[in-house]
């Protein structure tokens, strides 16, 4: 699977698309008050995509265990130092409402963990590469 993202940012614009293959979509986030930039920052939106993984991948494993979601929560938090430096200490939890027995919740989200893709990708470390 090859996916991108993009953005496009001007005063009182900011547009982002990300692409999964061929399918595009444009996700809506408004400009910042003073018209440049994007209202929410990349922290916020890193955690985000933690959280987006955890609640798609829940319901993706739940589907092969035949076991019946009707909801999922995730609450991701994490702490970031000054200009520059990397997160920290980023921690999450998540709650899912199911019909199915406790147990075998607490094994789906035990196993979600271990196979969520962006929580794998930020404990393997990755390379990123400015090109021009």
């Amino acid at each position: 699977m090859k996916m991108s993202a993009r953005v496009t940012s001007a005063f009182n614009q900011h547009d982002s698309v990300v692409q999964t293959n061929d399918a595009a979509k444009t996700v809506s986030i408004a400009p910042k008050p003073t018209g440049f930039g994007a209202s929410v920052n990349g922290g916020e939106l890193l955690l985000l995509a933690l959280a987006t993984c955890f609640c798609n991948d829940i319901y993706r494993e739940a589907g092969k265990r035949n076991l019946p979601v009707s909801g999922v929560e995730v609450e991701v938090t994490g702490e970031f130092g000054a200009e520059g430096e990397p997160g920290f200490n980023f921690q999450y939890k998540a709650q899912v409402t199911s019909d199915a027995p406790a147990a075998d919740i607490e094994e789906l989200i035990r196993y979600t963990d271990q196979v969520a893709e962006i929580q794998n990708t930020l404990r393997k470390g990755v390379t990123i590469t400015l090109t021009r």
